[in-house]
């Protein structure tokens, strides 16, 4: 006969268990928030351009002198903007794709959307007479979409067990070509090659909300996306078998990441160029703190991506001055130093 003294006692100490798990969550999350204020107004009030903090204040609130709403508002919250949508973006993509690939080396240049939007900058700039800022975040778009489908195309073929690493292995291979090709075009077309030089380093100089606006819908897309695929990412986890066994179309599932890692990298490096390590970096990052629960890793990859991608832009503006250095170096110093560690560890954060 059961037992219901003890039935009590282990449904309180599973409640009990729980309560302390929820606390700390509660406290990464405020933690993650308030850092991520802080990212903000040092990106608000920091600069290569020396603006008074009260002269800065003053411009916040619609009290400054000309030269002061120029900096604040023309500069440095189109490239707030600018720098919050691509570590997000990026943050979301690698926590995706890590998932996905169940591999913790993995990011978003694994499928070549990068290469892919490169590529369609290059080809534009150089044959197109493209120029405008918000013409070249339409091309990297759809440069990265192109290529993430003909990927799709040719690696997702066969037994579902091995179209994981097929995608992975084309996706290599299309993104070496297609940065091969991408070169040849800049050496031989001066022009273009002036032109994509801050672009390819990675760079938040310059990006107004001309450029960022247009980005937008994709983002929110890719956003939305990934959040409808984090249940089934947890199921996919255990392996494509279990995966089936629970219910989860792992088909379904393939199609809904690689179109939300596509509209999010895509649309991150039509609005800055390639920037490297953050997808990588990020969803470790969270999962030290929160966990395996894709939900979870997939909200607080948002807040870390943000805060990286702000800190490193800040970083980058005084690190040279009177220049600058482009936000993708400052994340290269950041994320080959954790690369290496990650290579070095037998298991990377639970995967």
């Amino acid at each position: 006969m059961t037992n219901p003294t003890a039935i009590v006692t282990v449904r309180d100490t599973s409640v009990r268990g729980r309560a302390p798990r929820r606390h700390r969550l509660l406290v990464v999350l405020l933690a993650g928030v308030a850092v991520l204020a802080v990212a903000v107004l040092l990106s608000l009030f920091v600069g290569a351009n020396p603006v008074a903090s009260d002269d800065v204040r003053a411009a916040l609130l619609g009290t400054g002198s000309d030269e002061a709403d120029f900096v604040v508002w023309d500069q440095r919250v189109p490239r707030t903007v600018a720098a919050l949508a691509v570590g997000a973006a990026l943050g979301v993509a690698g926590a995706l794709m890590q998932a996905f690939t169940r591999n913790p080396l993995a990011d978003p240049g694994i499928l070549g959307v990068n290469a892919g939007a490169g590529f369609a900058v290059a080809v534009g700039l150089a044959f197109l007479g493209v120029r405008a800022p918000g013409d070249i975040a339409w091309l990297a778009c759809g440069g990265a979409l192109v290529v993430t489908l003909v990927v799709y195309a040719i690696g997702s073929g066969g037994r579902e067990q091995s179209s994981t690493a097929r995608l992975t292995v084309t996706g290599v291979a299309f993104g070496a070509v297609l940065a091969g090709l991408t070169t040849g075009i800049a050496i031989t077309h001066p022009d273009a090659f002036d032109r994509m030089r801050g672009w390819n380093a990675g760079s938040l100089l310059e990006r107004d909300l001309g450029v960022v606006v247009p980005v937008l819908p994709f983002l929110a897309v890719g956003l939305v996306l990934a959040a409808a695929s984090a249940r089934s990412l947890n199921a996919i986890a255990l392996g494509p078998d279990v995966a089936r066994s629970q219910g989860v179309s792992v088909a379904r599932s393939r199609i809904l990441v690689l179109a939300s890692v596509t509209l999010l990298a895509g649309g991150a490096t039509a609005i800055a160029g390639p920037i490297a390590f953050v997808g990588l970096v990020v969803p470790h990052l969270v999962r030290w703190s929160v966990g395996s629960d894709q939900r979870r890793i997939l909200g607080g990859s948002v807040l870390v991506g943000c805060v990286l991608v702000l800190c490193s832009d800040v970083v980058g503006r005084i690190a040279v001055l009177p220049g600058e250095m482009p936000v993708g170096l400052v994340t290269a110093f950041v994320g080959a130093p954790v690369l290496i560690a990650l290579a070095r560890r037998r298991t990377a954060s639970g995967l």
